[in-house]
C-alpha cells in the first residue's frame, strides 16, 4: 500500500520559513518524479514545485520562484519543500504527489498526471 505522509506545516508570520517533508512508502521512490501542490479554500489545486526521480532537475511555479526549494533524499524515501519569505497568499493545504511513470521527465506538471497523493498539511501565513 502506497503512503505519502506530509509533515512540517503550521502557522507562521509573513516573512517566515517552513520546511515540509513527505515520507513515502510502498512504492519505488527512487524511480518516481515527486512534486508538491497546494490548494487554498475555494480554489483549484495548483502546482508548486517538483523534482525528477534522480534529483537532477527541479521545477518551480512562477508564483513561488525564488522563495521555494525542493529536494529529495532517495536513501530516506523523502522529499522536502523549503519555503522562505512566506506570504499570506501562500496559505493553503500542501499536498505531496507522486507522478505516473508515464510522464516521467515531463517538464509540465498537472493534477491528472498524479498517481498518488498525500493527505495534506496545512500552512497558514499570518500578515
Amino acid at each position: 500500500q502506497v503512503q505519502l505522509v506530509e509533515s512540517g506545516g503550521g502557522l507562521v508570520q509573513a516573512g517566515g520559513s517552513l520546511r515540509l517533508s513527505c515520507a513515502a512508502s510502498g512504492l519505488t521512490f527512487s524511480s518516481k518524479d515527486m512534486g508538491w501542490f497546494r490548494q487554498a479554500p475555494g480554489k483549484d489545486r495548483e502546482f508548486v514545485a517538483a523534482i525528477d526521480w534522480s534529483g537532477g532537475r527541479t521545477f518551480v511555479a512562477d508564483s513561488v520562484k525564488g522563495r521555494v526549494t525542493i529536494s529529495r533524499d532517495n536513501a530516506k524515501n523523502t522529499v522536502y519543500l523549503q519555503m522562505n519569505s512566506l506570504k499570506p497568499e501562500d496559505t493553503a493545504v500542501y499536498y505531496c504527489a507522486a507522478r505516473y511513470s508515464l510522464y516521467r521527465g515531463s517538464v509540465r506538471w498537472t493534477v491528472p498526471q498524479i498517481d498518488y497523493w498525500g493527505q495534506g498539511t496545512q500552512v497558514t501565513v499570518s500578515s
